[in-house]
């Protein structure tokens, strides 16, 4: 697993880069605040109960949380279960929002 910046992240949205983002938060959260990406909770990675994603095991896949922790964890288990190239957004959707309010 490697780690990607939301700098990078938002340079790639903005650039129009269609990128795959999984948001591994509750569903609370998720509708709070996001930044397009599929919600995958984190108890359904950990239940392996990922088919939402499924088709992604050969692309990158960036996961991200509120902090980055849960993303960090969410990505060690894709990888487990095959995910080539998994990446957590570091500092997640708090560092996220004090960078872009």
């Amino acid at each position: 697993m490697t780690t990607i910046t939301a700098e990078e992240v938002k340079a790639r949205l903005d650039a129009g880069e269609k990128i795959n983002l999984v948001d591994v938060r509750e569903p609370h959260e998720h509708a709070e605040f996001n930044i397009g990406g599929t919600l995958l909770p984190l108890g359904q990675v950990h239940a392996m109960q990922v088919e939402v994603i499924d088709d992604l095991r050969g692309e990158e896949v960036i996961c991200y949380c509120r902090s980055g922790n849960r993303s960090m964890q969410a990505a060690m288990v894709l990888e487990q279960m095959g995910f080539a190239n998994v990446r957590n957004l570091t500092g997640g959707m708090l560092l996220w929002q004090q960078i872009y309010p």
